[in-house]
């Protein structure tokens, strides 16, 4: 299970991904078909944000030879190596913005409104950019998103929810950092998002946005929100719905012409190269597709059934590896510690609980799942009845999304600290037949 989770791992390195996809050559720069002739490009920004952003910035001045005329970045504490020449790094709160953030968003801004139309603003785009680069729009501070953002995040509301308000509250997502700069933008991204969907990476902060205020108020209505939301921001979204903010740039606008996005990696990198370490193995691999989205608990038993069902079948060739990728959500109840991975664990390991043979791990790629120092944890057929005899009830754990408590007491947490990537979870069942 180790090898395959760090071959999964090593599949989505976001430095070789930017490797991948750039290339120069004379005088061209080659982007996946895109092609830029720098005779006649004045200067070469790059900025980079979110959990990979460092890697992906770093690996864009070693392609660019020293052409790069400056660099920023904004990533998470602890996910950054040797800062070179000419790069400025600047670490910030993450999963909520902090005003480290705040400042570092501001700069981008005023760095992409500083340059011209024959320059070209490269934009390195990983999951956390979102909180990374917290601007808030006029009339809302810091505090309101901060409190905007953890009520979302506990609601159990899905990132592509969470992302739509943000961008109606900001004064840089939603394409609004494409629409504040003349230059011509490339963005690459590496994806942590269902269908890769470029208006969600991020927010989407050089991308059109199809999402409006009427989305935004929907969203926080659905998950009963609005009432504890800040004053001001449910001001800001009445006056958004009545129409006196401006929306988000939309796909039909002008700015996108000067725009180009490229994919650099995504989760199927990650779960392909699991696979193929699996193969490796000896196992009979099979991947689950699409993007898995849903609750946490609900995948992990369906997971641990999927396991017993397996452990049955007599006409298996040989142990089975089940692999899916996505991000589910933890709806939280009660004030347990806990990450989505954790939480498939736990579940799943009800599920499984007196079958021999059956393993199961949620792994968090960023290497931190929820707001623990855990990537997330594996359990097998005895982990409940290891709990049992420490005198510890796995379903009432479950019951309190304590996951965290639960693997800290029992053992079968994943440790691996902030790995310098983000690409989504990893959900794998090992099945060897009884």
């Amino acid at each position: 299970m180790h090898r395959i989770l760090l071959a999964a791992l090593d599949a989505a390195d976001p430095a070789l991904a930017v490797q991948r996809a750039l290339a120069l050559r004379r005088q061209t720069l080659h982007v996946s078909g895109h092609l830029y002739d720098m005779r006649r490009i004045g200067r070469m920004v790059a900025v980079g944000a979110g959990k990979a952003a460092f890697p992906m910035t770093s690996a864009v001045r070693e392609v660019l030879r020293g052409r790069l005329d400056s660099a920023f970045v904004v990533a998470p504490s602890r996910t950054t190596g040797r800062v070179q020449s000419g790069m400025m790094v600047v670490e910030a709160g993450h999963p909520v913005p902090d005003r480290r953030g705040l400042q570092a968003a501001r700069h981008v801004l005023q760095l992409a409104s500083s340059l011209d139309e024959d320059d070209l603003l490269i934009v390195l785009l990983s999951g956390g950019a979102s909180s990374l680069l917290p601007l808030p729009a006029e009339g809302l501070t810091l505090a309101d998103k901060q409190r905007t953002t953890q009520l979302l995040l506990r609601s159990g509301a899905t990132i592509a929810e969470v992302n739509t308000v943000r961008k109606h509250l900001s004064a840089i997502k939603g394409g609004r950092l494409a629409a504040a700069t003349p230059a011509s933008v490339l963005t690459l991204i590496l994806s942590d998002v269902a269908a890769d969907d470029l208006g969600v990476i991020g927010s989407g902060p050089t991308a059109p946005d199809r999402t409006t205020f009427l989305d935004a108020a929907r969203i926080v209505r659905r998950y009963d929100l609005w009432e504890r939301l800040p004053v001001a921001v449910r001001i800001h979204l009445v006056e958004g719905l009545a129409g006196w903010r401006h929306e988000t740039p939309k796909p039909r606008s002008l700015t996108f012409r000067r725009v180009q996005h490229v994919l650099v990696g995504n989760n199927r990198l990650a779960v392909e190269g699991g696979a193929k370490a699996a193969h490796k193995e000896g196992y009979e691999r099979v991947l689950l597709d699409p993007f898995v989205t849903g609750e946490a608990g609900q995948f992990g038993r369906w997971m641990g059934e999927l396991g017993k069902e397996l452990a049955r079948r007599t006409t298996l060739p040989g142990p089975v590896c089940v692999l899916a990728g996505g991000e589910l959500t933890v709806s939280v109840r009660g004030s347990g510690t806990g990450g989505r991975a954790q939480e498939f664990a736990l579940a799943a390991a009800l599920a499984i609980q007196g079958t021999p043979g059956i393993w199961v791990a949620g792994f968090g790629t960023d290497g931190r799942d929820g707001p623990t120092d855990a990537a997330g944890a594996v359990a097998d057929g005895e982990t409940v009845e290891r709990a049992r005899r420490k005198r510890i009830d796995a379903a009432r754990f479950l019951r309190r999304h304590d996951s965290y408590t639960f693997f800290k007491k029992v053992g079968g947490h994943i440790q691996t600290g902030l790995t310098g990537t983000n690409v989504n979870d990893l959900y794998m069942l090992l099945v060897h037949p009884i």
